[in-house]
């Protein structure tokens, strides 16, 4: 409590206890004690006896005195930062902390020290290392204080950085595995800004500041833990933070962050989910912009662009490209936006790929999937608008033609085999099961069974999906529909995909009553946990048990209903006089 008062020569509590050992007259030794350490203003004497009178201790008025001083200090102290030369400000402060800092330890002085420190742009080394080494003292202290420790002290910012990194992914997670499924609110609904304002993006803000060297540390911690894990929120969280220090205008970092261009007009285009022709141009410029010798950058572009809201503009984009292209009878290879859309979601999906090897070049793009693939799935939107004419003919002039149940090898190969196929191939399904097209979503779903890298049982997709099939939820008391569905795709990976599982009881919770009664029973026994689940698959399963059990009519219910058919007893006419 009185640390650091001796080297001042102010006396503490250690130096009355010692005068009043060593005393005959303990009153006169207080009384004199008193009248050196206390406020040395001749006019107060006099008033003193007053606040006796009204029975105010001394205790509470000097400590009254004492935080209006401090109060009063700790201004003085932020003027005189702000104040005169830079060179002048710094020494009055440097001199202040020189005098001040024996009493840092000291609670009630504390705060004036901290102020000081924080408002020195470089607190002397000696002092940085005493407040790292006191854990009191390093939390006390401003993040302006930190900042500096942490520049020259990786492991100690990782430390203070981790378990924010955690929560934001554990924040995505919960996003994407919520109860409330709707196709009008999903993952992808905030927009960039609002996402920005999310507590772990803020808190790391401030945590970096104006540091440039803090900012890349952080950049080489999300670089690191997406190798390690392949996780690509962390490419989410990489552009998001950029785009926070953007909105500050941090320019010491935005000037120095060679994807910071790219990343504000790649923003534009995610607020809107659509690319349009002259951010195309912007984006390309970009791209064609990286120089011999900087080739490195693409590795961050690549990183950008694999943040699953940049790849969920590309793909939306390129499907809606695609339907332009069907309605002005022009192939996919002769469309410039296109192929910048495909070029930049390849080198998204790239992006593991690039960081891992170190290798820093764009990925080479398959011809077929331009030749091939992009027209089949151009020739699918062709049968549903047939078919959609076809039905709305009148009855005499409509083909026998049925709707096309079978889908060519080629697709179904492409799908397993090509990361950029199976990307676009999927947002196609997810296309059509929002235009509640019934016909193409079955036709297309056997496809998805095997899928490159498992794509179709990832959580972003299965969410979405999910969000979109509420839309047929008319269509789940069909029992066709319905082992399509679930015995055709999803329990063919729920025993070993547990994230699977999740989903399709997440799915079950929200549409159950829509299910037929049989099917829905034979899925409750197939989708019981085994020993092995986890615990969220658990209480999704007994949610879902609650559900059913009070749709079930009770006992009483069902015992009652008989005895309505019981006959009538005969009651006897009275007899006629």
């Amino acid at each position: 409590m009185y640390a650091g008062l001796q080297e001042l020569g102010v006396a503490n509590g250690e130096d009355l206890k010692e005068t009043l050992t060593n005393c005959t007259e303990p009153l006169k030794a207080i009384e004199q004690f008193q009248t050196e350490n206390g406020v040395l203003l001749p006019s107060l004497q006099s008033a003193l006896p007053f606040l006796d009178l009204h029975g105010t201790p001394r205790l509470e008025f000097h400590q009254s005195v004492f935080d209006e001083l401090r109060e009063k200090l700790l201004e003085r102290v932020s003027a005189i930062a702000l104040e005169g030369k830079v060179e002048e400000r710094y020494k009055k402060l440097e001199d202040l902390l020189e005098k001040s800092f024996s009493l840092v330890k000291m609670p009630s002085i504390q705060p004036v020290v901290m102020c000081v420190m924080k408002h020195l742009p470089k607190v002397p080394e000696k002092k940085l290392k005493l407040v790292m080494a006191d854990k009191d003292l390093y939390k006390a202290c401003a993040v302006e204080v930190k900042r500096q420790i942490w520049q020259d002290n990786q492991a100690l910012f990782g430390d203070e950085v981790s378990p924010l990194l955690k929560q934001y992914i554990l924040e995505k997670e919960n996003t994407l595995f919520s109860n409330d499924i709707s196709v009008l609110h999903n993952f992808f609904s905030p927009s960039p800004k609002t996402r920005r304002q999310g507590e772990v993006v803020q808190k790391l803000t401030q945590m970096i500041g104006k540091n440039v060297k803090l900012y890349d540390m952080v950049l080489q911690f999300l670089r690191t833990l997406f190798l390690r894990t392949r996780n690509v929120h962390y490419c989410t969280l990489r552009a998001e933070l950029l785009m926070s220090l953007h909105d500050l205008e941090i320019s010491e970092i935005c000037t120095v962050d060679p994807c910071h261009k790219f990343t504000w007009c790649l923003d534009a285009c995610i607020r809107e989910k659509f690319v349009d022709n002259k951010r195309a141009r912007e984006l390309q410029g970009f791209l064609d912009g990286v120089k011999k010798g900087q080739e490195q950058v693409l590795g961050d572009l690549s990183m950008i662009l694999c943040d699953p809201f940049a790849i969920n503009t590309l793909a939306l984009s390129t499907i809606r490209h695609l339907q332009d292209l069907v309605g002005q009878d022009t192939l996919p290879r002769e469309s410039p936006d296109l192929l910048l859309l495909l070029r930049m979601l390849s080198l998204g999906q790239g992006a593991w790929d690039m960081i891992d090897s170190q290798v820093f070049k764009e990925p080479k793009m398959e011809a077929e999937l331009i030749t091939k693939f992009l027209p089949m799935l151009m020739s699918f939107v062709v049968d549903d608008h047939t078919f959609n004419v076809d039905q709305k003919l009148p009855s005499e002039e409509k083909g026998p033609i049925p709707y096309p149940s079978t889908i060519p090898e080629a697709f179904t190969k492409f799908l397993q085999e090509n990361r950029i196929a199976c990307e676009i191939g999927l947002y196609y399904i997810l296309h059509i099961t929002k235009q509640r097209n019934k016909n193409a979503f079955l036709r297309l779903l056997p496809a998805l069974v095997e899928t490159f890298s498992d794509l179709a049982f990832s959580d972003i997709f299965l969410h979405l999906l999910t969000g979109n099939l509420t839309l047929l939820g008319d269509e789940f008391a069909l029992e066709e529909f319905c082992t399509s569905l679930f015995d055709g795709f999803f329990l063919t990976a729920c025993s070993r995909k547990e994230n699977v599982h999740r989903h399709v009881l997440r799915l079950l919770l929200h549409l159950h009553h829509k299910v037929a009664p049989a099917k829905l029973e034979s899925l409750q026994k197939a989708l019981e946990p085994t020993k092995q689940s986890g615990e969220a698959v658990k209480e999704l399963y007994n949610q879902l048990t609650e559900k059913l059990e009070l749709r079930k009519p009770s006992p009483a219910e069902v015992t009652e209903t008989p005895s309505m058919e019981l006959p009538l007893p005969t009651v006897p006419t009275p007899a006629s006089r």
